[in-house]
């Protein structure tokens, strides 16, 4: 194929057919305060500056595609065997007779020859009918992946591959600067390379150190690609945020072989939309070919730049440590990712949980070896991400577990992995559960303030344990103390029980056990228990004692002080039963929790009286029925506040004051006028309710009056019905108190309630319901008084625990 002599046209190609890419954007060069305009010198040089910088871009983009031209030619040359002119009109002709470029057939050939990630990538796109995606111009995406592997392949620097990766592949994406971060083993990044930043912005993150929560490493500790949409939406240092504060971003893994060598970072002006499946695919093939060429080329400074040590190098590092090491290298697949681990060398201090040899372990595959490390969280997982990212990895108490007909074996040990060139160190250090056991045991002894001892009959030598010391309140040079001479150190009248204990010890040859007053030299007593048991020989005689003592000095006077709070809590218990049991007494004197009924002119009376549910809470409820000189009928219940001695001498009071006052013939409202006086003046001031009722035997009529107390119920005709709820205060709150008096007139057969709340007050109900459920209770058939009255005890509902009074009377 030959060239014309044709001058070119700005921006075109010398390769026929070959298009040449828009020229890039200028790159950010001045802040928003600089004023630089072309008709200044210096505008004028910046402005030629930056076309010379376009022009080196457009001519190495299409040397790029002419590098990717000739690769095509040459497969050409090789399949067909023919020479170079004749592979070139070859191209020329195929892509006329396809209605393609020479640049597309020749990306199109290239993807069929190499058959690897990036023409799988590429095949995507070779469906004419499937539109653009959004944003993508330009030639198709094999072409533009090609093009970009030629550029990387023959850029001379990671500069260049940056440059090469963003005028091939990115910016037709609308990208707008590209950056290439190589990773450290101890977290930090490295700026391989950029493309579209300022020199001045690329210099300030030339190394991100550890800890910075930067995109590059969120996209690392993930191992997959991140997408932030704008940079607006987050705190997170970037690079380039000044020129693009509300540009997208995303950050792809850089990795061959399940080791990741970086982090490739793509800038866009604005907000970044979320992208196609396929664009994020195209973008994860370039981040693949950086991490091919990081691997063959690392940037300089990068980790991957120095010396890589080889397995014999590792081998002999791993004999030189005290510790169990397990050497691995990676095993890979066929497409070439992360498949397993091959142990490489077995140090000679490594011990198999399953008891193999090192020859069974060694080039054995991990999996096929430890099956149950690929458990969740388990060791594989470690040693993947160590093998990844090169980050060492350290924890304690990790499992080992070998499968020995399908019986796990497992040991458990402190694991350290790290990474050295292709290789992971993984120490296995397995723990030393003497030691830990020992630690445990004076951790134990400190908290339960025990210390051990043996004694040896036979030599005479004596172990104490440092808590021991402690306890007899002896130096630890001191020397230890025969358990024969226990009784010169306690006190003289534990002497006995300490006889007992060695005789039980020595001449019954049996474990016993005392508690005894032991005085320290420092003047200190202590509560000690000892225990100790005889070791027999083989001729049954004893050679050795061993047991331990404790200090129990808390505990003893925790329990003197529990004995003096018992003996004082029955005590009081014993003084609340008596003035409770006197209180009872009084009140059934007064008034006995069952009465028969009273026979009087024109009707019969009935008393019920139920005590509080606790006994030691005597109640104030009282009640009285007494024929008055005028031959009226003084019908009263009341309720004094509170329980105990004061309330059941309270209601001795208001209830003899009522009777007496009773005789002066005064009404009920009168009567209960004079009662507040004598609860405000002459008693401590105390609080209750009553209802009182005079009953004419002539006329049937009732008259009654109520101070807060609930009303009076009238059963007649099977129904049942409170009477008008007047008003009046309760007896004892104010000194000067006026109570309604009302009338009801009643007729033979009906039967009147009168009652303390006791009977119908509930917790979790209000008072209305109550009554209401009373009034059912107390109508329907009729009921001989007394039935009547149990009946309504029986099935009452109150549920406050408070003593019951309830009276009833009968019409004849």
């Amino acid at each position: 194929m030959s060239t014309t002599d044709n001058p070119r046209r700005p921006g075109q190609t010398d390769q026929p057919g070959i298009p040449a890419p828009s020229a890039p954007p200028a790159e950010p060069t001045a802040g928003a305060g600089d004023e630089v305009t072309a008709s200044t010198p210096v505008g004028r040089l910046a402005a030629t500056v930056e076309r010379l910088r376009r022009e080196v871009r457009a001519a190495q983009a299409a040397a790029d595609g002419r590098a990717l031209v000739e690769l095509a030619k040459g497969i050409l040359i090789e399949r067909l065997g023919c020479g170079p002119v004749q592979a070139a009109q070859q191209l020329a002709a195929l892509a006329e007779q396809a209605g393609l470029t020479p640049l597309e057939l020749a990306a199109d050939i290239v993807n069929e020859a190499a058959r690897d990630h990036l023409s799988q990538v590429a095949a995507e796109f070779l469906q004419r009918t499937a539109p653009a995606p959004p944003g993508e111009t330009g030639p198709s995406a094999a072409v533009r992946l090609r093009t970009a592997e030629s550029g990387v392949l023959a850029a001379g620097d990671t500069e260049a591959m940056a440059h090469a990766l963003l005028d091939n592949a990115l910016r037709p994406l609308g990208a707008c600067a590209v950056a290439i971060w190589t990773a450290a083993w101890d977290g930090s990044f490295a700026l391989a390379g950029s493309a579209g930043f300022t020199a001045e912005e690329a210099a300030r993150w030339h190394h991100v150190p550890p800890g910075v929560a930067t995109l590059a490493r969120r996209a690392l500790d993930e191992r997959e690609p991140v997408v932030l949409g704008s940079l607006a939406d987050t705190a997170t240092p970037s690079l380039g945020r000044p020129a693009w504060p509300r540009g997208g971003r995303m950050a792809v893994p850089a990795g061959t072989g399940g080791r990741l060598h970086g982090v490739l970072e793509i800038c866009w002006p604005g907000p970044l939309p979320p992208q196609p499946p396929r664009i994020v695919r195209q973008i994860e093939a370039l981040a693949r070919l950086c991490a091919h060429t990081l691997e063959s080329r690392p940037a300089d400074g990068a980790p991957g730049a120095a010396p890589q040590p080889d397995v014999a190098e590792l081998i002999d590092l791993a004999e030189g440590l005290s510790d169990p090491v397990l050497l691995l290298t990676p095993h890979l697949d066929a497409e070439g990712n992360l498949a397993d681990f091959r142990i490489r060398h077995v140090s000679s201090r490594f011990t198999d949980p399953a008891g193999r040899p090192s020859a069974a372990i060694r080039g054995a595959l991990l999996l096929e070896a430890y099956p149950l490390a690929a458990e969740d969280h388990g060791l594989y997982e470690r040693l993947e991400r160590v093998h990844a990212t090169g980050e060492p990895f350290r924890t304690r108490h990790m499992s080992l577990t070998a499968l020995v007909d399908q019986v796990p074996l497992t040991a458990v040990a402190d694991v350290s992995v790290s990474r050295h060139g292709a290789a992971l160190v993984l120490v296995w250090r397995v723990e030393d559960e003497t030691v830990r056991l020992a630690s445990l045991l004076q951790h134990a002894q400190r908290l339960g303030r025990i210390g051990g001892f043996e004694e040896n009959l036979t030599t005479g030598d004596i172990i104490w344990t440092s808590q021991l010391f402690d306890l007899h309140g002896r130096l630890p040079t001191a020397a230890p103390l025969s358990l024969r001479d226990l009784a010169a150190h306690a006190h003289p009248d534990d002497t006995a029980a300490i006889d007992r204990f060695l005789h039980t010890v020595f001449q019954y040859q049996r474990p016993a056990s005392a508690t005894l007053r032991l005085r320290r030299p420092d003047g200190i007593t202590r509560h000690i228990r000892v225990i100790a048991e005889p070791v027999l020989d083989a001729g049954r005689r004893i050679s050795t004692v061993r047991g331990a003592y404790q200090d129990i000095s808390s505990q003893h006077w925790t329990e003197v002080a529990l004995h003096a709070t018992r003996d004082q809590l029955a005590h009081s218990e014993a003084e609340s039963e008596e003035r409770n049991r006197l209180a009872l007494q009084l009140q059934h004197a007064i008034m006995p929790p069952s009465q028969g009924p009273l026979d009087l002119t024109g009707l019969s009376v009935a008393v019920r009286y139920r005590p509080a549910a606790t006994g030691a809470l005597v109640g104030g409820d009282w009640y009285d029925s007494v024929v008055l000189p005028s031959q009226h009928i003084l019908l009263c219940v009341g309720d004094i506040a509170g329980h105990g001695i004061g309330a059941a001498t309270s209601m001795v009071v208001l209830r003899n004051a009522l009777r007496g006052l009773a005789v002066t013939g005064a009404g009920p409202g009168q009567l209960l006028t004079w009662l507040n006086l004598v609860a405000h003046h002459l008693t401590e001031q105390i609080t209750a309710t009553a209802v009182c009722g005079l009953y004419d035997p002539r006329t049937r009529v009732l008259r009654w009056a109520r101070a807060g107390h609930l009303p009076p119920v009238l059963i007649r005709d099977q129904e049942a019905r409170t009477f008008p709820l007047g008003s009046g205060l309760l007896l004892g709150a104010l000194p000067d108190v006026s109570y309604d008096e009302q009338e009801m007139q009643l007729e033979e057969g009906d039967t009147l309630l009168m009652y303390s709340d006791g009977l119908v007050e509930r917790r979790d109900l209000a008072l209305n319901d109550s009554l209401t459920q009373l009034l059912t209770a107390a109508g329907g058939p009729d009921r001989p008084l007394e039935r009547l009255l149990d009946d309504l005890l029986t099935h009452s509902r109150s549920d406050t625990d408070d003593d019951t009074c309830l009276i009833g009377i009968h019409i004849t």
